[in-house]
């Protein structure tokens, strides 16, 4: 078999993305939805910690997703991608309204621990520690993943419910085959932050599984799936940072 990046021992470009899957609150995930962006009947919170090779060097990343339905198809909403490498953060949103924001990011495996902690602003949000146990089984079936953005551009001035670019939902589709998977027993702890509100926002009632997958990517395409209403959208505009938590003048909402 010829050498590749992927298949060389030690590349930093073949390392699975860590998977989390926790329960919450499902009133909880209704609320950081914009009108027209509806909750399904899943009230699983979606996080995924990665390293993947952007721009020719490493991008540690952490994401934050719900699942959600936008006119009859359901996916996945993004709330945030929190990574270390500023240079895709202002051209992802620019382009196609990702979520991006500046976080650092300790991720790896040594043995069969592996270990996660995401930090913005100060405060570490997140952790993760567990051991990896056996693998899991594959399906060998392609896999379509639907994630839905939202992009948007504020009247220049800061006029009340006015748009230079009224808002957009993007959907992001994605085909690809899991080509690995081993589970992890271990601890998710989400930490009280005002810049990634998971804790309060979208709070853990049970972990429902842990996992190191790696999938190879076949397909992916970014289009505009719609409009949502300006006027109902308006509250959700204000959000933190480059995220879609909900803000303030683009930091934390002052009330908590």
């Amino acid at each position: 078999m010829a050498d590749t990046p992927q298949s060389r021992p030690g590349e930093i470009a073949g390392w699975p993305k860590l998977e989390i899957r926790y329960r919450t609150d499902p009133n909880k995930i209704a609320d950081l939805l914009p009108p027209g962006i509806t909750p399904t009947d899943d009230p699983t919170v979606h996080i995924g910690i990665y390293c993947i090779p952007v721009r020719g060097e490493p991008e540690f990343g952490v994401s934050t997703k719900v699942p959600a339905t936008f006119e009859g198809v359901e996916g996945v909403y993004s709330l945030g991608m929190g990574i270390d490498q500023e240079s895709a953060i202002f051209i992802s949103q620019e382009l196609n309204g990702q979520p991006k924001f500046p976080c650092t990011i300790l991720y790896y495996r040594l043995g069969d621990t592996v270990e996660a902690r995401c930090t913005h602003q100060g405060y570490t949000f997140l952790e993760y520690k567990g051991t990896v146990g056996g693998e899991l089984p594959l399906s060998g079936e392609e896999e379509t993943h639907v994630e839905w953005w939202t992009k948007y551009l504020r009247a220049v001035g800061g006029e009340e419910k006015a748009y230079d670019f009224p808002p957009h939902v993007i959907n992001v589709s994605t085909t690809s085959t899991t080509t690995h998977q081993e589970a992890l027993d271990g601890e998710l702890l989400l930490r009280d932050s005002p810049w990634d509100p998971h804790a309060t926002r979208l709070p853990m009632e049970e972990l429902v599984s842990a996992s190191l997958v790696t999938k190879a990517v076949t397909g992916r395409s970014i289009t505009k799936a719609g409009t949502l209403d300006p006027d109902a959208f308006w509250p959700y505009a204000d959000v933190i940072g480059g995220s879609r938590w909900p803000g303030e003048n683009g930091g934390p909402k002052s009330h908590g």
